[in-house]
């Protein structure tokens, strides 16, 4: 239970001092002196009047090599210090004034008891002073320690990294100052064209390399989760999370792929009331609602079967397709049996979506009907009703075994002729609308409909950050990297992009937190919802009374101002609160009111509907950041209401895709709603669980690879001529310098391509006219050059090894990038060009 202990050796060795081992102590120590865990400051298994010298846990691991010699107990030891003038005081922790030291720690801590025993379950932890009682003392004081850590670089590695940085940076300082006093004058136009392209490249450098300043890795603490919001005979506290898995066409997105996504979401390991499974069928295909249909089905026998057993991956195709001994670790006698049976079962589950694959090959003249002789509201695609289908959840579909399941709802949203539907942004703000009138979690996970769950773990994962009641308050998303099936051993086409998931995103981590990159990442609803994050205190400055008049009066204005910005904010703040508090009102209130409180709040009123559509219960479900939907409400009348938020006039006039949701205007929308977030002082966090938390599919030849990196350059040159782009957007909110370099890198690195091309025909043009771009070099500027290549070599290898990146792996990528870079980005500049200047 404690994982600080005094160990030197096994079974009831003594120690060097003498001293009886720990396990002679957790025998004789009654439960009442145990103090509570903190943080390393104190050894919990020592009594108060015994004092001995903390062994390093490095010596408490594994058996003596040379065992230590056991002594008569009834002969006395004569003390033989090695240095007998020293004062043993001296020696700090473990030594005679350990005793006081641990007297005056105990009535700090009975201090912090009585006042968790006052305030009961703030901070999140819940506890009852009545059952508070002293053998629950350390589990309590583990349960209400942070749920993460942050693990920075070590800086053995990370300091000769910056110094290469800086380095580089002055290096580069003197390459153009020797290029630019140093012209060709026979070849003028080529040495002004390469300096201007060496100059943009050295920007772009600038904007890539900066942000990687100060990478962090982070560390959770499952255990600790489960002592705060999992306690034994409760119902489990743990925060809902509404998962959407989002598909269009089934053809291109085999419906048993989704349907693998679909299983590992539903036995993920997590309480199942406290999920639901949302799946967007932007296509409208009755092959994609027939599989769901079929998965549920299956699912019902599927997820008992992950529980009982506790397999991983929970996805039964990559389950059953593993090459590992499946036996490992499993001690029920009844496994083998039942693994074969469900094999089976699943065999039998893909022949019947494969038929149904079969069968939709051929459309009908009159289009697909359904069971009742109905005709299918989706036949066509782009002029359908809103459909909705809730297969698990309310209906009562309980497993083989009897217990509960997690909801799984179809959704399809309206689409009609003449509006606007945006993609895939569209479809996941629709997605946020149902669910926060069906389910209404606080907490939302979009996954692709490839991306499996490969770690049962991974929501629990997320909670660690977010419900953290220390940092949690302020992170918007929880981002996980993506890993990927399927990819050949060298990785041609750099699928994997280890660079950017295991170097980039580790230094955006240390600053303001990673972008989102479009699936595998857990948001907060309010900050979908345009929110901004909540503004923490912070500590009161230091007096000005040593500093000079001038810098006093400096200081004076400076507070002066911030105070009245301050009650600005506070009187806003004031009256949203109010228009809240009086809309919650208008509910329960059923006698006459004033007339000036009827017209405020309708007036609140209607600036919300204004933001959110004419919804009143989405509008009702924006307000408690807890989530939840009313206990009174019928499941038919949320239904109804359902179908009006997705209809397709509802965003009309509203702030959907500007300020709301997934943020419209770009084909990549997921870096343009990771912005906004950043810009309303929000921030992120990048996990990554020894055992990756998702995993998906990733093109399979060239041809797919670059038109991957096609679109998602496409949006980036969008992002850059729109309104949202980082260089001129979201100044005075509360986006950092170094996340703002990275988000305009991340918009103008199509624009390279144009330099790039340019650069690499140089050569080429200088051997065809005689004339080149670098007159005779001296001495002193090959020693820059030299040190200019030296220095970025040494860049890359530094940080290799900080990101835990292989050779290949970062070869690879610098290959891609330069093949991405005279084609695919090529390619999307002239098109968003033209898309922008053609409306």
């Amino acid at each position: 239970m404690l994982n600080a202990r005094l160990n030197t050796g096994r079974g009831t060795h003594q120690n060097a001092s003498g001293m009886p081992a720990s396990s002679e102590l957790d025998s004789s120590l009654p439960s009442s002196q145990i103090p509570l865990l903190t943080y390393g400051e104190e050894d919990s298994e020592i009594s108060a009047d015994h004092h001995a010298l903390i062994v390093p846990q490095f010596m408490g691991n594994g058996n003596r090599v040379h065992p230590m010699p056991c002594s008569d107990p009834s002969v006395p030891l004569q003390p033989r210090p090695m240095v007998p003038k020293k004062d043993i005081a001296v020696y700090g922790y473990g030594s005679v004034a350990w005793k006081d030291r641990m007297e005056e720690w105990k009535k700090r801590q009975n201090d912090k008891l009585q006042v968790v025993k006052h305030e009961g379950g703030n901070d999140g932890g819940n506890f009852d002073g009545k059952e508070l009682d002293d053998a629950d003392l350390p589990m309590m004081d583990e349960g209400r320690q942070p749920l993460s850590r942050k693990l920075p670089i070590p800086s053995s590695k990370i300091n000769p990294y910056r110094m290469i940085i800086i380095l580089r940076l002055a290096i580069l300082g003197l390459f153009f100052h020797y290029r630019l006093l140093h012209p060709v004058r026979d070849a003028y136009g080529l040495w002004l064209t390469s300096v201007i392209c060496e100059i943009w490249f050295a920007v772009s450098w600038i904007l890539d390399q900066f942000p990687k300043w100060c990478p962090i890795e982070r560390e959770t603490y499952l255990d600790r989760l489960s002592l705060r919001y999992e306690k034994e005979g409760k119902p489990s506290e743990l925060a809902s999370v509404d998962i959407f898995v989002s598909t269009v066409d089934p053809m291109k997105e085999p419906p048993l792929i989704t349907a693998n996504t679909v299983l590992s979401i539903l036995a993920v390991d997590y309480p199942v009331d406290k999920v639901a499974c949302y799946v967007s069928d932007d296509g409208a295909a009755m092959l994609t609602f027939e599989a769901l249909s079929e998965t549920a089905e299956f699912a019902r026998k599927w997820v008992p079967f992950c529980k009982k057993f506790n397999i991983e991956p929970r996805a039964p195709e990559w389950y059953f397709s593993q090459k590992i001994d499946y036996l490992r670790n499993k001690v029920h006698p009844a496994f083998v049996r039942e693994r074969r049976a469900m094999k089976r079962e699943y065999e039998e589950f893909k022949v019947q979506i494969n038929g149904l694959v079969a069968t939709a090959q051929k459309v009908p003249e009159d289009g697909w009907t359904m069971q009742d002789g109905t005709p299918w509201p989706g036949n066509n695609v782009r002029d359908h009703p809103g459909m909705i289908q809730v297969f698990l959840g309310d209906n009562g579909v309980r497993d083989v075994e009897g217990n509960e399941l997690p909801s799984l709802v179809y959704v399809s949203r309206e689409k009609r002729p003449g509006f606007e539907h945006h993609k895939k942004a569209g479809a996941m703000n629709a997605l946020i609308r149902v669910s926060a009138v069906l389910s209404n979690a606080p907490y939302l996970l979009n996954v692709d409909c490839d991306h499996y769950i490969n770690n049962s773990k991974a929501l629990r994962e997320a909670m660690c950050f977010m419900m953290d009641p220390t940092s949690g308050k302020k992170v918007c998303y929880v981002q996980f990297p993506q890993r990927f099936d399927g990819i050949d051993r060298h990785d041609r086409y750099s699928n994997r992009n280890v660079v950017f998931f295991d170097i980039n995103m580790k230094g955006l981590d240390g600053l303001q937190g990673p972008i989102y990159v479009g699936t595998g990442c857990v948001f907060r609803r309010q900050a979908l919802y345009g929110f901004d994050a909540p503004v923490t205190k912070k500590p009161p400055g230091k007096t000005c009374n040593c500093l000079p008049k001038w810098c006093c009066f400096l200081c004076c204005c400076s507070r002066k101002n911030k105070k009245q910005k301050q009650k600005k904010e506070k009187t806003k703040k004031s009256k949203q609160r109010e228009a809240s508090k009086q809309i919650h009102a208008l509910e329960n209130i059923e006698g006459a009111i004033s007339e000036s409180n009827s017209q405020s709040s309708v007036t609140s009123q209607m600036k919300l509907e204004k933001k959110f559509g004419q919804s009143p219960v989405f509008v009702a479900s924006t307000l408690p950041e807890d989530g939840g939907v009313p206990q009174n409400a019928s499941p038919a009348s949320l239904l109804r209401e359902a179908i009006q938020v997705i209809s397709c006039g509802y965003e009309d006039k509203t702030e959907w895709g500007k300020e709301v949701g997934w943020i419209y205007g770009s084909v990549t929308e997921d870096i343009l709603t990771g912005f906004k977030m950043h810009c309303h002082g929000w921030r992120s966090v990048y996990c990554i669980p020894k055992r990756p938390a998702f995993k998906g599919s990733a093109p399979i030849n060239l041809s797919d690879r670059l038109h991957q990196v096609l679109r998602w350059a496409l949006g980036s040159v969008e992002i850059f001529l729109s309104r949202h782009c980082p260089i001129w957007y979201g100044y005075g909110g509360g986006l950092k310098w170094l996340e703002r370099f990275s988000y305009i890198n991340s918009v103008v690195y199509p624009w390279t391509s144009i330099p790039l091309l340019v650069y690499c025909t140089l050569p080429a043009i200088c051997l065809l006219t005689g004339k080149f771009i670098v007159p005779e070099i001296s001495n002193y500027a090959s020693l820059v050059f030299m040190g200019l290549f030296i220095s970025i070599a040494a860049t890359g290898i530094l940080e290799m090894q900080w990101g835990g990146v292989g050779i290949d792996d970062w070869w690879r990528n610098e290959q891609f990038w330069v093949i991405g870079g005279v084609s695919s980005h090529l390619f999307a500049l002239f098109q968003g060009l033209l898309k922008v200047l053609a409306g």
